[in-house]
């Protein structure tokens, strides 16, 4: 199976997700995942299979447990395989960010102005007040 095919599921997204945080016993991962995604621990063994099969992730024998953890190099081809994308997506990413950030700084700037307004109108008002 390759390696697009694998990341497809969402599932073996997340188990990838535990083992990045460091390695995890079959147990650990199925006890998550299983309760996460409401599935069976066959199933998430079957998932834990296909992602050591594909090379994304090992498995090593600790005592009576096995622990997985990631295998990068496969990561690292998909990483390569979207650099071409970046050219085409960082512009456009960084033009959006700048946008958001400048309509987060007009808000914080219309609020401060409403404000000071505000604060001016109710000093202003008891300033004048007759008793």
């Amino acid at each position: 199976m390759e390696v697009f095919d694998v990341l497809g599921d969402p599932v073996r997204r997340r188990i990838l997700e535990l083992l990045a945080a460091g390695p995890r016993s079959a147990g650990e991962v199925a006890k998550t995942v299983a309760s996460e995604f409401s599935i069976s621990q066959p199933a998430v063994s079957q998932h834990l299979k296909v992602l050591r099969e594909s090379g994304l992730a090992r498995v090593r024998p600790d005592g009576t447990r096995r622990l997985y953890s990631v295998c990068a190099e496969p990561l690292r081809e998909v990483d390569r395989w979207l650099e071409r994308f970046r050219d085409e997506w960082e512009p456009r990413l960084l033009a959006l960010e700048t946008e958001v950030a400048r309509g987060k700084r007009q808000r914080r700037v219309r609020k401060s102005a409403d404000g000071a307004v505000a604060n001016h109108d109710t000093h202003h008002e008891r300033g004048h007040r007759t008793s």
